[in-house]
């Protein structure tokens, strides 16, 4: 495992490029998302570099890691919103080669075949991830199995609180989600994690020097062959 430690403007300039790079060498690269405030200004970076003509996503696809239950797609807080806002709308990606998991209608359904979709494309390519406080990664909270496909899962108290930022108020924050499991995560060909922030530090520690186990779902990662974590000085300090 690769540690990087940098500033999160740094970071998002390399979490970028190891985009790029990829889509560069694959052109069709099945690339893998996630949400929230963390991915945000590599985003940016990706959507400055479609602009400029340095790359092009017109024949990739990609696979977000979750969803909310209860939350359609035009829901301002849902995770396919804030994708097609924050980057499917401004880059020249095909839209209906951009999959989100759904959280509505029969969803459990879907859940079953999300994973088969992303095996009939080969599989995803590189897979960039946030991390909880509590060490989750996508939404798979501690104590899921590490054998884990797509599944629903409940939300942890310290997840709600921790989205709350971007609702409302917390009663607003859906208590459930579909995501990505852990063993999905795993068969991702590459993957890069993103942590800022002392709020971090105690998941990174577990990430870096702690044991595997269920009660630290990113642990896991200690087992996969190409992983790179990025941090700040704050989400590493605990490691120091």
């Amino acid at each position: 495992m690769k540690v990087v430690i940098c500033s999160k403007e740094k970071m998002d300039r390399l979490v970028a490029k190891e985009f790029i790079d990829m889509v560069k060498k694959k052109p069709n690269a099945v690339l893998g998302f996630a949400t929230g405030t963390s991915p945000l200004g590599v985003y940016k970076n990706l959507i400055e570099a479609n602009k400029k003509g340095i790359v092009s996503f017109k024949d990739c696809t990609s696979f977000n890691l979750d969803e909310y239950v209860g939350l359609a797609g035009n829901h301002p807080q849902s995770y396919r919103y804030f994708m097609d806002h924050a980057l499917f709308d401004e880059i020249d990606i095909k839209k209906e080669n951009t999959y989100v998991p759904s959280g509505v209608g029969d969803y459990h359904k879907g859940m079953k075949e999300y994973d088969a979709l992303i095996k009939g494309v080969g599989g995803i390519d590189i897979q960039i991830l946030g991390i909880g406080s509590d060490g989750h990664i996508a939404f798979n909270e501690p104590g899921t199995p590490f054998d884990s496909y797509t599944h629903e899962t409940a939300l942890a108290p310290s997840t709600i609180k921790d989205n709350s930022r971007l609702f409302s108020s917390i009663d607003e924050v859906p208590t459930h989600a579909v995501t990505m499991g852990l063993k999905s995560i795993m068969e991702a060909k590459k993957i890069v994690l993103i942590a800022t922030g002392k709020n971090k530090a105690k998941a990174i520690y577990g990430l870096l020097k702690g044991p595997i186990t269920e009660e630290l779902p990113c642990s896991i990662l200690q087992k996969h062959p190409d992983v790179t974590v990025y941090c700040d000085e704050d989400a590493y300090s605990l490691v120091k």
